[in-house]
């Protein structure tokens, strides 16, 4: 009898551009209501979490809602922070009922000319243009990358998730690929290396490697989430950015995933970055 190998399973992978058609969201175990939280529901939750698990923003960030005097409980504005919201309670943020969405985690290879937004003014190509055709729930990038910058790009409606990978003090991992208009200098990268003031600040890489013989094409590790941190490293060493790829966002690579294509993450990698926030946080 031959003996059976298991092969991996292969992604499903959707491309943006394809003709508009619903795709099955996932289901993910850790989502399920648990033991205890049924009576969690009944006695009433935070009204900043109540929000934040709506997917319109984080918790940090309903708070500033709340503050700011835009949600409305049962009809009444309402700025009291700690506020407890049962299931009978009606929540509104500009006029519309909000309700806890069904959590979704995308990973999308970015195309150049596309803007990291939900929404721009000038209707140029966004994000979510390459994504809305195809699920109904909303979904929000986590960061963001420039109009010309490609590579990975996390959206998702969990709000606290987004804010984990978002805010600096806890060091997500970014992997770059640059293409640069000359070679870089020997002087230049140790400068790099050893750390540059611009002028929002200093900034340090992890790590930094030339890729290319003619030592135009540089590999940069770095957790700074500053905007168009890498171009203007560069840019303040005199060198012009001609391509900026992100190849590398946490442990999640761009394996399978073509350019302008995305996929639903797999359980066990958000269980993961979920991980990140909790037993690997680190003060910078």
């Amino acid at each position: 009898m031959k003996k059976k190998h298991n092969r991996p399973r292969r992604l499903n992978v959707y491309d943006g551009n394809s003709q508009p058609r619903k795709i099955k969201t996932p289901e993910y175990k850790f989502l399920k209501q648990k033991p205890g939280q049924q009576k969690e529901l009944s006695l009433g939750i935070r009204l900043n979490k109540y929000i934040a698990n709506s997917g319109i923003c984080s918790r940090r960030e309903a708070d500033k809602l709340i503050d700011s005097g835009n949600i409305k409980v049962n009809g009444k504005t309402v700025m009291e922070l700690g506020l407890k919201i049962k299931p009978s309670d009606k929540v509104q943020y500009k006029g519309k009922v909000i309700k806890k969405e069904k959590f979704i985690y995308v990973l999308l290879n970015k195309p150049k000319d596309f803007i990291t937004t939900t929404k721009d003014p000038q209707n140029r190509k966004t994000v979510i243009d390459l994504i809305k055709n195809h699920i109904d729930e909303r979904i929000y990038p986590v960061g963001r990358l420039d109009r010309n910058t490609t590579g990975l790009l996390l959206l998702t409606n969990d709000g606290e998730l987004s804010e984990i990978l978002a805010h600096p003090s806890y060091n997500i991992k970014k992997v770059y690929e640059v293409i640069l208009d000359n070679p870089l200098a020997e002087e230049d990268f140790i400068r790099i290396k050893s750390g540059m003031e611009l002028e929002d600040g200093p900034v340090r890489v992890d790590d930094i490697a030339i890729i290319s013989p003619d030592s135009k094409n540089i590999g940069l590790e770095i957790h700074s989430g500053r905007n168009r941190i890498v171009r203007r490293i560069f840019s303040e060493l005199g060198y012009d950015v001609n391509r900026l790829d992100r190849v590398m966002y946490s442990f999640l690579t761009k394996k399978d995933l073509p350019r302008g294509t995305w996929r639903f993450l797999k359980e066990h990698e958000v269980v993961k970055l979920k991980y990140l926030g909790k037993g690997k946080h680190q003060k910078k």
